[in-house]
């Protein structure tokens, strides 16, 4: 909005123009008392109600005897006192979401997970996609913790979500052990919310990533997860396995990004309440 006062209307002079009188003219004996306008009038009184309307508006502590305020009005009315320029507010616009959303980047900081022949542990790839999902989400606006497997933190945890990011198994099973999973916790005093949020995770995971949901291999481990009787009741909390780490180990390793993306996209569609497509809807 600008600050430039507003522009004064011009007003054509009351009786039309004025020309000089003719020589031979007859002299005007006297001049006539001005006419009582009740237009103007009108417009006078609106006007001042209009101000006193506004200084009672603005009438607190904090805004009354600003220097903004006294400004504004005082360079308003010396432009046009028929007008008052819109104040502008002080106030700071309160956050859109106030709680945070903890990742808890699995085996972090406390053991190393699943080890592959090449080195490659589980913690490492959880921490990788754990830190780029908190990068995103906080380019967006949130506040995000990112946890540790046992943080101290997570203690009594308040958010509007905790999820807990972990990969599966090195090791060749079969040629069906590919695929990720997601599982809500078992113990919470808001199912529906946690249903809702593993809902959106499986639609928007599946989606960005292009990996099938597998949930023949979902176990207590998942939906007894330690963190999940450790936060607050009242935290919809849900765990992920983004994929196995042998028949997945490419878009895992290679493409977190990706991996990343299908994570917070299943977060902001839960935060949102964004429409799910997807017929897999995991119980917790």
């Amino acid at each position: 909005m600008s600050d430039t006062p507003p522009t004064t209307p011009y007003t054509q002079p009351a009786g039309g123009s004025n020309p000089e009188p003719r020589q031979n003219s007859t002299p005007v004996a006297s001049k006539k008392p001005p006419r009582f306008s009740v237009f103007g009038s009108v417009q006078t009184i609106a006007t001042y109600a209009f101000l006193l309307a506004t200084l009672f508006t603005l009438f607190t502590p904090d805004n009354l005897f600003s220097d903004q305020m006294l400004n504004r009005v005082f360079q308003a009315w010396q432009a046009n006192p028929t007008e008052i320029a819109q104040l502008a507010s002080t106030a700071q616009a309160p956050a859109a979401e106030s709680l945070p959303i903890g990742i808890v980047a699995g085996h972090w900081k406390n053991d190393s997970g699943s080890v592959c022949s090449d080195g490659t542990t589980e913690e490492q790839v959880n921490l990788t996609i754990a830190t780029l999902v908190q990068q995103s989400l906080t380019a967006q606006g949130f506040k995000v913790d990112l946890l540790e497997e046992f943080d101290t933190r997570l203690g009594g945890y308040k958010g509007l979500l905790l999820l807990s990011i972990h990969n599966d198994s090195c090791d060749y099973i079969n040629d069906q052990a590919t695929g990720f999973k997601v599982a809500a916790a078992a113990h919470t005093e808001n199912p529906e919310k946690a249903t809702r949020l593993t809902a959106c995770l499986t639609d928007r995971f599946a989606r960005d990533t292009g990996l099938g949901f597998h949930s023949g291999s979902i176990t207590n481990d998942m939906t007894y997860y330690h963190a999940f009787d450790e936060i607050d009741p009242q935290t919809p909390a849900a765990i992920i396995e983004t994929g196995f780490l042998n028949l997945d180990k490419q878009i895992l390793t290679q493409h977190p990004d990706v991996v990343a993306q299908g994570i917070v996209d299943g977060i902001l569609c839960y935060v949102h309440n964004e429409s799910v497509s997807t017929t897999v809807v995991p119980t917790p």
